[in-house]
């Protein structure tokens, strides 16, 4: 599959949840293939829209050489017009700068969208993201209710929410495809971005970061299995946060008397992306395995912390870890500062549960909330924990 076959795969419209202001500038980053052009395509009138495609070889060639090429590009534009559309705008980040200035000479003659499936190169490059004349927006993987549905549980925990993944219906296109897909990020957005030196220790870190995704990080342990420094293994993790490919989840640290675990996990943004790169792609997400356990806590995670986002309600996420083995899978600290606690297992009967430490750990911080999420289609509420269907429980959190 060549590169203009892999992209075109992505062309399906999903009404996506994300609201970006049509009366402002903006930045929308997001890993490849998430849909950020297909969005914009929807969102913006296409008659009053002019486009820019920096993955044009010919098109970032000229721009790069000559920036200033912009300023002439826009001045000759049709009145019609009111936004501009620059995909992959790290691929020129000089082009910042002429539109802060364009925007400084002529404002509010146009609307600029820059999209991009990096901000590293952007700040190591110096840029000031336009200096706050433009908000910021992330898109994510599809979620369960954009799917609407085309949302299958198990389907999803396979092969995630990436949307050219739901163009296949024959299982061995959607490993193709999703292979693909890593060997793209390598290529793409990692190697000819000059994010690393050298690609194979990079290529043995994705794997065993993907194998240990949702796992407390261990710098050390990881460092020692590929044979290179603590620190080059932390910068590999910031590349996947920066790049969009994942985020961490940090430890709450609290002022309970016991001893806590306070490093970090890390997740990577799709179950999909996650068992691509560590080769687990044949393996089968059966119901009751500890593998499909994983997998669903996965899901729930990044589920809450694409929503998150996109209706920007500020909530803080972490979990807890006792060095004793206790755990909270997730606490999240709204801005009033008040706290939910839940446990999240893919049971589809959590009578059986046992939510001893959950309970004690909670009472402990004095948690507002309590909850343990399966896939228990009857709610119950026992010991001050109230068992319920896990999409039940995300609105809740999002009332």
């Amino acid at each position: 599959m060549d590169k203009d076959e892999f992209m075109a795969y992505n062309l399906k419209m999903y009404d996506r949840v994300l609201n970006l202001s049509r009366n402002y500038s903006s930045f929308l980053f997001g890993a490849r293939s998430t849909g950020k052009t297909t969005y914009l395509q929807q969102y913006f009138s296409p008659d009053s829209t002019y486009i820019l495609d920096l993955l044009d070889v010919e098109i970032e060639d000229r721009l790069s050489r000559k920036p200033s090429l912009l300023t002439a590009i826009l001045d000759q534009l049709d009145s019609k017009y009111t936004h501009i559309i620059i995909d992959e705008i790290q691929k020129v980040p000089a082009l910042l700068d002429i539109i802060h200035q364009y925007m400084q000479k002529n404002e509010n003659r146009f609307f600029f969208i820059l999209t991009g499936s990096s901000a590293k190169k952007l700040k190591s490059g110096g840029a000031d993201l336009l200096a706050g004349r433009a908000f910021l927006y992330n898109m994510f993987p599809l979620t369960y209710f954009e799917l609407d549905s085309s949302f299958d549980i198990t389907d999803y925990l396979h092969y995630g929410g990436l949307p050219g993944v739901y163009h296949f219906t024959d299982t061995a296109d959607k490993e193709r495809y999703l292979k693909s897909y890593g060997l793209m990020y390598l290529k793409e957005e990692v190697w000819n971005e000059h994010l690393i030196r050298k690609l194979n220790p990079f290529r043995s870190f994705l794997e065993l970061a993907s194998a240990a995704n949702g796992e407390i990080i261990n710098y050390k342990k990881i460092s020692s299995q590929i044979k290179i420094d603590a620190k080059t293994v932390q910068s590999y993790y910031e590349i996947l946060v920066d790049t969009l490919l994942g985020f961490t989840l940090n430890a709450y640290s609290s002022s309970i008397r016991k001893q806590l675990i306070l490093s970090p996990k890390f997740y990577f943004i799709d179950p999909g992306i996650k068992r691509a790169l560590d080769n687990t792609l044949k393996t089968t997400m059966t119901p009751g395995t500890f593998a499909y356990g994983k997998s669903f806590e996965h899901f729930i995670i990044t589920q809450i912390f694409f929503i998150n986002h996109y209706h920007e309600t500020d909530l803080k996420l972490f979990y807890l870890k006792t060095k004793d083995g206790a755990e909270i899978d997730l606490i999240v600290e709204k801005p009033d500062k008040s706290l939910t606690c839940i446990e999240i297992k893919s049971t589809d009967e959590s009578s059986h549960i046992n939510t001893t430490s959950l309970g004690n750990l909670a009472k402990d911080l004095k948690c507002t909330d309590i909850y343990c999420f399966s896939q228990d289609l009857i709610s119950r509420k026992e010991k001050g924990i109230v068992f319920i269907h896990w999409q039940a429980g995300i609105e809740q959190i999002f009332k």
